[in-house]
């Protein structure tokens, strides 16, 4: 009897090691031999081999478990899935493997109450977190939870994956989770301190992207938590001196995106690449400014660096924006196709500070003819293939760069005020009529 259940032991035992190593002859031939050994577990985790195969990457034998009907969903000691073990190591053909097998991404393990979702963000796998939520916007949980829901769930501790990221310092995370539609001022319940917004956990983990990405999606830093300190006294605390100093309330605010169910989100991803660097990179300049020490003012076009102004002679009069007079058009609004800049389009849709008192859903409208803005174009410059063009490149290699610039998305921002810029609006005539674009759905 003893030599029996040490044999089984024994078998079980290289099992495990063959799944973890990826031997895959090996755990063909323990099948072959004793076909109940993939129902087997671990003696304390209660790890099944698909667990341990999610864990450790090895997609070929999670396969081979997958196709000899093995339940994706299995737990263990801890109510932790296979999916859940796959995002927390950051392998993104299992997830994608165990999510296409019919793996529920809306288990909730024992330790935390987290799901896979919470997972990801916590240990910073920006891919898997993807494979999750596009799972998510895909599947039934859409029509029985709501997506919305799903991105903003909560664990056991009140903390959604949102706080988690924000905590471990994971921008490219929380970038996804803020554009998927996290809640950037949710409260945490007994996480952390009770009452910590995302924006007092990344203070707290002393992550200066993730506080502009936070601070960028309309992040109050006045909010406290339940203590009564704003994320300002937190980043002071734990000695994060430069987060502080984007964090204190008397320096100059960011520009924010617009609330995504007014503008930004229902743009396409072309479109919208194009504002956020435009946002990104005048947030950055007012960064650089804080953290030098420096009060905070973007210089106007005429006080702009040497070599501005030679660049704006080299581009033509016809695709320079009628309201700052300094950067190329890259955006047209339809349906009355004037034209303006990144920068500017975002000065039109962009605000401050959210105050959902006062939130309108009543869309932008155009600056030059007041009408509403049903679309914005993603404007395309026509390279021409003439021997002469080809010439006239070659001789201007100034100009031949901005317009490849532009016709890529990106632009320079950078010496522009947005308020100015919108001063100046009567001194010129209305925007100009593009021949030729490409239709961003707005609606």
């Amino acid at each position: 009897m003893g030599q029996v259940m040490s044999c089984r032991t024994t078998y079980e035992h290289g099992l495990f090691s063959a799944v973890q190593f990826g031997d895959l002859k090996t755990v063909e031939t323990l099948m072959e031999t004793d076909p109940t050994m993939i129902h087997q577990s671990t003696l304390y985790n209660r790890n099944s081999a698909l667990h341990i195969a999610a864990a450790n990457g090895q997609i070929e034998i999670v396969t081979l478990l997958l196709e000899r009907s093995v339940n994706p969903d299995l737990v263990n000691r801890n109510k932790q899935t296979p999916l859940m073990m796959a995002a927390m190591h950051g392998n993104i053909s299992c997830v994608e493997k165990l999510i296409q097998a019919g793996a529920n991404i809306l288990k909730f393990d024992s330790l935390n109450g987290r799901t896979c979702l919470h997972y990801a963000a916590y240990y910073g796998h920006s891919d898997c977190l993807e494979a999750i939520l596009t799972e998510a916007r895909t599947s039934h949980v859409a029509l029985s939870w709501g997506f919305a829901r799903f991105v903003n769930i909560r664990d056991g501790k009140g903390a959604t994956p949102l706080h988690l990221a924000a905590r471990q310092r994971r921008p490219d995370c929380v970038h996804i989770l803020l554009d998927s539609g996290a809640l950037v001022c949710a409260s945490t319940g007994g996480y952390s301190f009770p009452g910590s917004t995302p924006l007092h956990l990344a203070a707290r983990g002393g992550s200066l992207d993730c506080i502009s990405e936070l601070l960028a999606w309309g992040a109050d830093r006045l909010q406290r938590d339940s203590s009564g300190r704003i994320p300002y006294l937190v980043a002071l605390k734990h000695k994060h001196r430069q987060c502080a100093a984007l964090l204190n309330p008397t320096s100059a605010e960011p520009m924010v995106w617009p609330s995504p169910l007014k503008f930004i989100s229902e743009l396409n991803q072309e479109a919208k690449n194009i504002l956020e660097k435009a946002l990104m990179e005048i947030n950055r300049e007012r960064e650089k400014s804080i953290l030098k020490g420096v009060a905070y003012s973007v210089p106007s076009p005429s006080q702009s660096d040497a070599g501005t102004d030679d660049d704006i002679s080299e581009v033509s009069d016809a695709s320079l924006c009628c309201i700052c007079f300094d950067q190329v058009c890259t955006i047209e609004v339809q349906d009355c196709g004037h034209q303006m800049c990144a920068h500017c389009t975002l000065a039109l849709c962009c605000h401050n500070k959210p105050n959902p008192t006062t939130a309108c859903l009543t869309a932008p409208v155009c600056p030059f003819c007041r009408s509403t803005i049903a679309q914005l174009v993603v404007i395309k410059i026509e390279v021409e293939n003439s021997t002469d063009s080809k010439e006239l490149a070659s001789s201007n290699p100034k100009r031949s760069k901005r317009f490849r610039n532009c016709s890529e998305g990106s632009s320079s921002f950078k010496n522009l005020s947005a308020v100015g810029s919108f001063g100046r609006m009567g001194t010129r005539g209305s925007g100009r009529i593009a021949a030729e674009n490409d239709c961003v759905d707005k609606a």
